[in-house]
């Protein structure tokens, strides 16, 4: 049983010469090829689920043209929408707590460049699934959404992101998701924008009441030359915020108030330091709780998060984390003190 392996470009016009068959498409991927890490995960999604997960709706009316009398295969809308969710899920919690002064539109740029269709079609490169893909290639309408070769390569990912947490629990779900995708190594530097870094930390300077920031010049060379260097520092008191260098004290300056936003900004917090709200979850790998969601099972109990909600004890504490003031850089009414033009004051 496999997978034939084609093309991308040809698996959305392919002719198929012989009867469809699930059980022929199904061998040339396996789950820990897929990405599984645990073994007791990948028995347990067979190759019948994989060739679901890799099955994009848009090619159920290919199958129906080429088979009508045929039963159509099953497709993975309902496993990909629920693994954006939990991508969706752990990546904003990890970045929320791992960078708690990011903006909010910084955050879910963030989110996307990490958990979005561009890391999600990588990724299943790097894992190989691309020329298993089952899906037919259609234009947009008033109505409906184009679908794209990476279209339909993300939601293989995100289909087998939901059936490692079918098939295992919500831990497995967060490993497998840190693992994947919250591992690969990403620069928020090029997230962070400003018109006038200056004024925006000033403002943030103010928000933590502490001295207004002092531009000093630490060093020069070539003032007289055509290129000439000069490096600033910014300081608040005693305390140096940030440096940059240039070719001119203005150009300096600016790099100098971007570094100090940066680090306000991009400041990690140590993992030891704060716990993931999904870890809150009770732990199906506690014995007790192992053989207590075993009998709400065997009871046909159909959502695994609310047969845990139920049991009752063996719940980790959750402390919540840092939160910071995510919209100091634009200085609004009510986060910075500062009025917006025009508005009155109260």
């Amino acid at each position: 049983m496999c997978f034939k392996k084609q093309h991308p470009k040809q698996t959305s016009v392919h002719r198929f010469n012989a009867p469809f068959s699930s059980s022929r498409t199904t061998s040339g991927i396996s789950p820990v090829g897929a990405g599984c890490s645990s073994a007791r995960i990948s028995s347990t999604i067979t190759p019948a689920l994989l060739a679901q997960a890799v099955t994009h709706p848009s090619f159920v009316g290919l199958h129906q043209r080429h088979y009508p009398h045929e039963v159509s295969p099953a497709h993975n809308s309902l496993l990909a929408a629920l693994g954006n969710s939990l991508t969706g899920l752990f990546a904003t919690e990890w970045l929320a707590a791992t960078y708690p002064h990011l903006p909010t539109n910084v955050l879910k740029a963030a989110v996307s460049a990490y958990v979005g269709p561009a890391s999600s079609s990588a990724i299943a490169r790097e894992w190989g699934v691309v020329p298993l893909v089952r899906w037919q290639r259609k234009s947009g309408t008033e109505v409906t959404d184009a679908v794209l070769h990476d279209d339909a390569v993300a939601s293989a990912v995100r289909a087998i992101t939901g059936l490692v947490y079918n098939a295992g629990s919500i831990e497995d779900a967060r490993e497998f998701v840190h693992a994947h995708f919250l591992s690969r190594q990403f620069d928020l530097r090029s997230l962070l924008k400003f018109s006038d870094p200056k004024l925006a930390l000033i403002n943030a300077v103010r928000k933590y009441q502490r001295e207004p920031p002092v531009s000093r010049l630490l060093s020069e060379s070539g003032r007289a030359s055509n290129s000439p260097t000069f490096i600033v520092g910014i300081f608040s008191g005693s305390d140096q915020l940030g440096e940059g260098f240039g070719s001119s004290l203005k150009m300096a300056e600016f790099r100098a108030a971007e570094d100090a936003m940066h680090r306000l900004y991009l400041t990690r917090q140590p993992s030891s330091e704060f716990k993931l709200p999904s870890a809150a979850f009770p732990s199906i790998r506690d014995p007790s709780i192992a053989d207590a969601l075993a009998r709400e099972q065997e009871r046909d109990a159909p959502f695994k998060l609310l047969a845990l909600s139920s049991l009752g004890g063996g719940e980790s504490p959750h402390t919540p984390g840092l939160l910071g003031d995510s919209e100091m850089q634009y200085g609004s009414a009510g986060h910075s003190g500062r009025l917006a033009r025009g508005k009155p004051s109260t």
